[in-house]
């Protein structure tokens, strides 16, 4: 039950971008912990951290919180329906499939790692480089070469040629959701949802404007084990995450199946439009904490100032 409410809780502060845990604790119990109702209260007046007397109820989805082998999601599921946990594989530098799983702090170092290496690696170019690529931007880099040769590099989605923590990171910097897309390239579905869906202008530039895109062969071993903490089971499989406080992801809605150009618009504009009030919430505080700190900064730097002057009278 402990580990129930410690996820209750660093979800609504993830989506609301209330800070104070002990806060969202105070929202949950005043709406019995149903999570989708203390949600619903903060998103629907996203100015106050209040909750909201008169929302109307929403169904509690407790169960995908908590859950081991989950149900199918339904067809409409509301933000956030599971949190998943990311996979040790990340930080153990791919040696194979390892029970358990780390916290995202850790996963997210890794990446950072990552990405400085890549770039002193690059930074030597081509075969003269003095470091290699780390095995999950090199996976990237890759899938975003073959996707391009095979569907074109100009009509699909800028799938960004880093590892998932990366895009991850990417992602909350420019506080968006990201887009991850995981590829089989032997489902007799694939082509055609590449070629006529992801592929459709207006699907790419939706998916562009809104989000940061990921994708990942599932042959390659970032590709699959994210499938694995995914649950992907059915191709083509879409899905849309953010980060999560407790070190965790949210899988706020999986896309299986084949789709449509305006399926997959609906479907995204949907996900877009319930996460908007958290994401410009976070945007807002992050932009008040810069402004804070810049002005306790000149405040200090005035005071030094004077201090230096009455000195030197």
């Amino acid at each position: 039950m402990a580990e129930t409410v410690d996820d209750k809780v660093g979800y609504l502060q993830a989506v609301t971008g209330i800070s104070d845990p002990d806060l969202c604790t105070e929202i949950l119990a005043a709406h019995n912990w149903d999570l989708q109702l203390a949600v619903s209260s903060i998103t629907a007046n996203p100015s106050s951290p209040e909750p909201a007397t008169s929302a109307a109820p929403r169904p509690s989805r407790e169960a995908d919180l908590v859950a081991a082998p989950p149900l199918p999601p339904p067809p409409q599921p509301g933000i956030a329906w599971k949190l998943v946990t990311l996979p040790f594989y990340v930080v153990s530098g791919g040696v194979g499939l390892i029970a358990g799983s780390i916290r995202l702090g850790a996963w997210v170092a890794g990446g950072v790692l990552s990405r400085s290496l890549s770039l002193l690696g690059l930074a030597q170019g081509g075969a003269d480089r003095l470091l290699e690529l780390p095995p999950s931007v090199a996976e990237a880099v890759d899938f975003v070469a073959e996707f391009e040769r095979e569907f074109g590099a100009g009509p699909g989605p800028r799938f960004a040629a880093e590892g998932f923590s990366d895009a991850l990171q990417r992602a909350q910097r420019e506080y968006k959701l990201l887009f991850v897309y995981l590829h089989s390239p032997d489902h007799p579905d694939t082509p055609a949802f590449c070629g006529g869906c992801l592929c459709a202008e207006p699907v790419a530039a939706f998916i562009d404007e809104n989000f940061v895109a990921w994708g990942g062969s599932i042959r390659r071993t970032e590709g699959f084990k994210m499938s694995n903490s995914l649950n992907a089971s059915r191709f083509p499989f879409c899905a849309v995450v953010m980060a999560s406080t407790n070190q965790r992801i949210m899988l706020l809605q999986q896309i299986e199946g084949p789709k449509s150009p305006e399926e997959m618009i609906t479907i995204l504009q949907r996900v877009v439009e319930e996460c908007t009030a958290s994401l410009v919430a976070a945007r807002i505080e992050a932009e008040e904490r810069l402004n804070n700190q810049r002005l306790r900064e000149e405040q200090d730097a005035a005071y030094r100032a004077a201090l230096e002057t009455d000195q030197v009278c």
